[in-house]
C-alpha cells in the first residue's frame, strides 16, 4: 500500500505544479498583449527619428565631420556592452540565448585585443555573466520596479552612456538584446549606439533634384537630435525584450502544463496497474485460504 500512497501524492504534486504553470501561462498571455501592443505603438516614433537622422547624415556628406556621438572618439579600444535580459526567470531559454550572444561578443573582442566593459540590465542577465566576468562590470539597471514603464529607465540608461562617452570611458558601445519576432520567436541581437549608425533600410525623401537648406545646419541639429535617438533605441529594445520575455515565458508555461499533463497520466497509469495488482494479489490470498479450509 505504500507504494499505491506514494503515486497518490506524487499524482496530486504534479496537478498543483499544473494549475500553476497553467495559471502562469494565463497570466503571461495577458501581459504579452500589452507588451506587443506597447512594441507596436514605438515603432512608427522610432521608424520616424531613424528617418530623420539618416537623412540628415547623408545631407552633410563624407568627411563633413558632426557631433562626437556621430562622428566617434577616433578609436576603438575599449567597448562597452550592455546586455538586456529579464528580471524573472521560467521563460525558457530567453534569458540564457541572450547570455550566450554575449559571451561570444565578449571572447569576440578580448580575441581582437579590444578592453571590454559591461552594463547589466535585468537581474538574469547579470547572473548569467558573473561567474566570467564580474571583472568586467561597471553598473547594472534594476528593472524589477519598472512595471512596464520604461521610459524613465531607458532614458536615465541614456544620458549615462552619453556622460561616459563624453568623459572617454569607452570609445563603442553595443546594446545586446532580445528582437521580438513573434511568439515563437525571439532572436539575440547585437546593435551599436554609439557612434551612432545611420540606418541603411529607412526610407530616403525623394526631392526631384531640389535640396534642404536645414536652420540651423546639419550637425546643430544632429547635435541635439542624437541623444534621443539613443533614447528612442534603448526604450525600443527594452519594449521588445519585455514582449519577448512574455512570449517565452507563455510558451514555457505551455509546454510546462503539457508536460505535467503527460506525467499526471503516466502516474495514473502507474497507480492503477499497481491498484489492480494489488486487488489480484489480495483476492489471490482468500482464495487460496478458503481452499486450505
Amino acid at each position: 500500500m505504500s507504494g499505491l500512497k506514494e503515486l497518490k501524492n506524487r499524482i496530486s504534486s504534479v496537478k498543483s505544479t499544473q494549475k500553476i504553470t497553467k495559471a502562469k501561462q494565463m497570466v503571461a498571455a495577458a501581459k504579452l498583449r500589452r507588451a506587443q501592443e506597447a512594441a507596436e505603438a514605438s515603432k512608427p516614433y522610432a521608424s520616424r527619428m531613424a528617418n530623420v537622422v539618416a537623412n540628415l547624415t547623408a545631407s552633410m556628406g563624407e568627411g563633413a565631420g558632426g557631433p562626437k556621438l556621430l562622428a566617434g572618439s577616433g578609436s576603438d579600444k575599449v567597448h562597452m556592452l550592455i546586455v538586456m535580459t529579464a528580471e524573472r526567470g521560467l521563460c525558457g531559454g530567453f534569458n540564457a540565448n541572450t547570455a550566450k550572444a554575449a559571451r561570444l561578443k565578449i571572447e569576440e573582442l578580448k580575441a581582437a585585443g579590444k578592453e571590454v566593459k559591461i552594463i547589466t540590465v535585468g537581474k538574469k542577465g547579470r547572473e548569467a555573466l558573473k561567474g566570467d566576468y564580474e571583472s568586467l562590470f561597471v553598473d547594472h539597471v534594476d528593472l524589477s520596479q519598472a512595471k512596464d514603464k520604461f521610459t524613465p529607465f531607458a532614458i536615465g540608461l541614456g544620458h549615462d552612456l552619453t556622460r561616459r562617452f563624453e568623459n572617454g570611458e569607452f570609445d563603442v558601445a553595443t546594446l545586446i538584446f532580445s528582437e521580438f519576432k513573434n511568439v515563437l520567436v525571439q532572436n539575440p541581437v547585437a546593435k551599436q549606439l554609439i557612434p551612432a549608425e545611420a540606418p541603411e533600410d529607412v526610407e530616403t525623401i525623394d526631392l526631384n533634384g531640389a535640396m534642404y537648406t536645414y536652420e540651423p545646419s546639419e550637425p546643430e541639429i544632429l547635435e541635439a537630435l542624437l541623444p534621443r535617438y539613443l533614447n528612442t533605441q534603448i526604450l525600443s529594445a527594452m519594449l521588445e525584450n519585455a514582449a519577448g520575455e512574455q512570449a517565452a515565458s507563455m510558451t514555457a508555461m505551455d509546454n510546462a502544463t503539457r508536460n505535467a499533463g503527460d506525467m499526471i497520466d503516466s502516474l495514473s497509469l502507474q497507480y492503477n496497474r499497481a491498484r489492480q495488482a494489488q486487488i489480484t494479489k489480495e483476492l489471490i490470498e482468500i482464495i487460496s485460504g478458503a481452499e486450505a479450509l
